[in-house]
């Protein structure tokens, strides 16, 4: 599993405007969390920078956010005290979540903001989703978005520049994506993120982290997801789509 420990001072380049707010985040989900019992107790386990566990905590849900970055950890921590949320947060990578917090614990477990191609392999990726699925109750549910590899596979290694400046704090910034499309599916891939930020006087500050990326097929997620006790209620899932969502629960 790679960090985001540089990216994390500027990672609110990357999500999107619609997004940024934490009741927007969290109000992106409300069909799937209409199915949550009063009282729920709810995991964010690749949580950023708080934005979704922040959300989910202002509308009194109880929520647990864990990320294998400690720097994403502390900015989701002062997000938390900035709306004054509650919301424990805890630096732990999927592995380690059994460590964490007992089998059955919670109602609900989010892993989104295309997390969880960075688990290494389908070991690292089966892993990833067993430690998942152990947390949840009978009945609970996994709520998983991802990227469609098969689109950026096709699209071969390349270099993405946005076409606008994107602003936050009051500075304007320009989002670049390094693609680097390794031959075979379940060889290492890797994203390199810039994010180039402009000050007052024109000069230009650029933040960048080489990530480790490992793809899988929708159809792989599938049977995985299958063998570690979940069943799939929704998905999204669209070959000419650039993301989806899966929900399953927990039989």
């Amino acid at each position: 599993m790679t960090g985001y420990d540089a990216l994390a001072e500027v990672y609110e380049w990357l999500i999107s405007d619609a997004k940024l707010a934490p009741a927007e985040f969290a109000a992106s989900f409300d069909d799937v969390l209409s199915l949550l019992p009063s009282n729920a107790h709810v995991l964010d386990c690749s949580c950023g920078t708080g934005q979704l566990a922040v959300g989910l905590a202002g509308r009194g849900i109880q929520v647990v956010a864990t990320d294998a970055s400690e720097a994403m950890v502390r900015r989701t921590a002062e997000l938390s005290q900035e709306f004054g949320a509650s919301v424990r947060a805890v630096r732990a990578s999927w592995e380690e979540l059994p460590d964490h917090f007992e089998d059955g614990t919670f109602d609900m477990v989010f892993c989104v903001g295309n997390s969880l191609h960075h688990a290494a392999g389908a070991t690292g990726r089966r892993a990833a989703l067993e430690s998942m699925s152990r947390l949840l109750r009978r009945g609970g549910r996994l709520v998983l978005t991802s990227r469609t590899w098969e689109l950026v596979r096709a699209r071969g290694s390349r270099l993405d520049i946005s076409d606008r400046l994107v602003r936050r704090n009051g500075r304007d910034a320009v989002v670049v994506y390094r693609w680097e499309i390794a031959p075979h599916w379940e060889e290492e891939h890797h994203i390199e993120i810039a994010i180039a930020q402009i000050d007052a006087t024109g000069l230009v500050l650029v933040r960048s982290e080489l990530l480790s990326c490992w793809p899988y097929r929708y159809e792989e997620l599938e049977v995985e997801l299958h063998r570690v006790g979940l069943r799939t209620e929704v998905s999204t899932f669209d070959l000419e789509a650039e993301n989806y969502m899966v929900v399953a629960s927990k039989v």
